[in-house]
């Protein structure tokens, strides 16, 4: 990023930087509510005053040296109060950072907050009841999406230069589709989860990056990902291949539209449309797009994927629905998950086990015709704030807080590297729209360059900003 550059070159110094983006989220944060817990003014400037001194010195701790960052508020952070949006963790001030936090802070970055989520995660719109809603973009009166919707909103609206995230769901996904921005679910292993109490079952979520153009996501992947000797199914690729160029030709490749899987998902009207006009730019590149399909049922992949999200977060949960107290102090969709996790047995578990393999197979099977597959990220545009989840889409009832995001699922469930790109403005009311592209296990290199090539055929992306930077 020509940032790092900048502040290598000493062009621009970390504190003249952070004085900048502290500016922006003073004028615009209170609107938005993307930054929560952010630390006092002058402990983020005198941090920036040692990295100027340390680069006046030659000591560059990294690629993100004197970078503002905030943290997504579900990664511990040494000396942040990290909340996950629960009343429950309000004075939760970690000891340690999580390892990806780590890593960026290592690689330089000054962290100066953290970035709001759902309650504990769960969801796909940010609000919570310790620090309110986040506001989408380009309509603050609508949802920025999650669980990293914070992280979204700040790199939309230029208070940090780049952000974290998590994703199980479309966590990373569906609020970089829903504010014109780039959010990459790396392969499972490839950005480890450093503190897990369950390594070897635990597989579902993971940590990556999220920014405003591919070549800094690739730059951010830099450092949150390589292994670590505590995560035994870590990737053990060079984290440095992210940072090289990502120029590379696409002609005579082939994108399988995966769309709505064949009228399965309901789509809100206009979805499908903004989503397919954009897949021009593929074309443009040299590449051909046709339909495709998945070899396993829509209704199956969820059945798969509800009975492991139970399994995964009633377990993550349980402590806090075991005590009275606290489970009075849960949202619904929380205990909804919990109780959903204490009901299965294990031969249902076995059975969605099976059910994922399946969901695997299906995709490696679509691999073999296709280089990469896509579909929306999401089955709405950005809905009301005060709507805590769609209950309907195009006529059709959804079952639970999260079946208007199962269009994110089954790439989680196959562990595969997905790029969230912008796909165009649409719907009703004009609002921002975005496409997963899919890669096949381990490509997420590959995935990433394309995903640049798509953004240098799609000027607009850039150049379209939210009318509150206006």
């Amino acid at each position: 990023m020509s940032l790092a550059a900048s502040l290598r070159r000493r062009d621009l110094s970390a504190r003249e930087l952070m004085l900048a983006h502290w500016a922006r989220v003073d004028a615009l944060n209170p609107r938005f509510t993307a930054i929560v817990s952010r630390i006092d003014r002058d402990a983020a400037l005198k941090q920036a005053a040692k990295a100027d001194e340390d680069a006046v010195a030659g000591r560059f701790h990294g690629i993100l040296h004197g970078f503002p960052h905030a943290v997504k508020d579900t990664a511990p952070t040494k000396g942040i109060a990290s909340t996950q949006g629960s009343p429950l963790l309000r004075n939760n001030i970690p000891t340690t950072d999580s390892l990806v936090v780590a890593r960026m802070r290592d690689a330089g970055a000054i962290f100066v907050g953290k970035t709001n989520v759902p309650e504990f995660a769960l969801g796909s719109h940010s609000y919570n009841p310790l620090f309110g809603t986040t506001r989408n973009a380009f309509d603050p009166r609508k949802s920025a999406g999650g669980s990293t919707g914070g992280g979204a909103v700040a790199l939309a609206l230029r208070m940090v230069p780049l952000a974290d995230g998590s994703d199980f769901g479309g966590s990373l996904r569906n609020p970089a589709g829903w504010n014109n921005v780039f959010g990459f679910r790396p392969s499972w292993g490839r950005v480890p989860s450093i503190p897990n109490s369950d390594l070897f079952w635990q597989n579902f979520a993971t940590s990556g990056p999220m920014a405003r153009s591919v070549a800094d996501v690739a730059l951010l992947m830099s450092v949150q990902a390589g292994p670590d000797p505590r995560a035994p199914f870590a990737q053990m690729d060079d984290p440095a291949n992210f940072a090289q160029p990502l120029d590379r030709s696409w002609k005579g490749r082939r994108i399988g539209w995966l769309g709505d899987l064949g009228g399965a998902l309901a789509m809100e009207p206009g979805v499908m449309q903004t989503c397919v006009k954009a897949l021009a730019a593929f074309r443009a590149i040299g590449m051909t797009v046709d339909e495709a399909g998945l070899s396993e049922s829509a209704e199956a992949m969820w059945r798969t994927a509800v009975t492991l999200r139970h399994w995964s977060v009633g377990a993550d949960l349980q402590g806090f629905y075991d005590d009275p107290a606290k489970r009075a102090q849960l949202k619904p969709e929380a205990i909804w998950e919990v109780e959903g996790g204490m009901k299965l047995t294990g031969p249902q578990l076995a059975k969605a086990s099976e059910g994922r393999t399946r969901i695997y197979e299906a995709f490696r099977k679509a691999f073999e015709t296709f280089d990469f597959l896509a579909m929306p990220t999401a089955q709405v545009f950005p809905f009301d704030i005060a709507q805590h989840w769609p209950r309907e889409i195009a006529g059709k009832t959804m079952d639970s807080y999260h079946r208007w995001m199962e269009v994110t699922l089954p790439p989680t469930m196959a562990g595969l590297p997905t790029l969230a790109i912008p796909a165009g403005f649409g719907g009703r009311d004009g609002l921002p729209m975005g496409i997963q592209l899919i890669g096949p296990r381990n490509a997420d290199l590959a995935v990433l360059q394309l995903g640049h090539a798509y953004e240098q055929a799609s000027p607009w992306i850039a150049r379209t900003r939210p009318s509150a930077l206006r």
